[in-house]
């Protein structure tokens, strides 16, 4: 688990012959260990911006930030310890679901029998540990996802980022595997992002919530804190409103 700040991050995006876009606007979270951070808000108000920022994606235009107190400028995403779960879970069609969870640790020469036991155990925890052999074609939405989400869990990493991992799967598969987040969050006490329009969503799996809007944090609390005292209009009406 690792502390993650952000001190007054923005991003801004230049257009050819327009205006440049301001994605996020001096953004500032100090995340504790092992955390559960839920980013909240509608379509386009920076919350995946601010995930790529973290994973090192995007460079910040302004701002700083750190992991463990080790400052992130000029690091790269492949050297910040961390693992990024996608909308999409985007496996490796010709490998089996197996593969595709050991790939990354392959990579990194650990050695085989602990590929095979951290493999197997975290698709235990997951409930896929019958469909090891099967590839992608062979799985539901939800099994690839759950997949997806296995591949980042065995690399161990010090922070994981969750970019809409269940926009595309139904409502009750939706509530399962935040069950399964959830839980797997109280096993392992890794610090946790998420990102979310669904305020319910939200409230089941954070232990803070960060509302933003137009590229801007508009409020930041625990989930029945912000119910009870919404910050400002805004808040108030999207926390009311069924999900976007």
């Amino acid at each position: 688990m690792a502390r993650v700040v952000l001190e007054k991050i923005s991003k801004t995006y230049s257009v050819p012959k327009g205006e440049p876009i301001e994605a996020v606007r001096g953004v500032s979270l100090d995340v504790e260990p092992g955390e559960f951070v839920v980013i909240l808000g509608p379509s386009g108000c920076g919350k995946t911006t601010v995930l790529r920022l973290i994973a090192g994606l995007e460079d910040p235009t302004s701002g700083t930030m750190s992991i463990d107190g080790r400052s992130m400028a000029r690091v790269e995403p492949h050297e910040r310890d961390v693992a990024m779960v996608f909308q999409q879970p985007a496996l490796y069609p010709h490998m089996t679901a197996f593969q595709n969870m050991s790939f990354g640790l392959q990579l990194r020469k650990v050695p085989p029998a602990q590929i095979e036991k951290r493999v197997r155990e975290t698709a235990a925890n997951l409930g896929i540990a019958s469909l090891l052999g099967r590839f992608p074609k062979d799985l539901s939405g939800g099994e690839s996802q759950r997949v997806s989400i296995g591949r980042a869990l065995v690399r161990e990493p010090k922070v994981f980022l969750f970019d809409e991992p269940f926009a595309n799967l139904d409502a009750p598969l939706r509530r399962q595997l935040r069950r399964d987040v959830s839980k797997l969050h109280e096993q392992l006490r890794t610090t946790m992002f998420f990102v979310t329009h669904d305020y319910e969503e939200a409230q089941e799996l954070a232990d803070r919530i960060v509302i933003m809007k137009s590229g801007e944090v508009q409020q930041i609390g625990a989930p029945q804190t912000i119910a009870a005292n919404p910050a400002n209009a805004f808040v108030a009406g999207f926390i009311a409103a069924p999900a976007r």
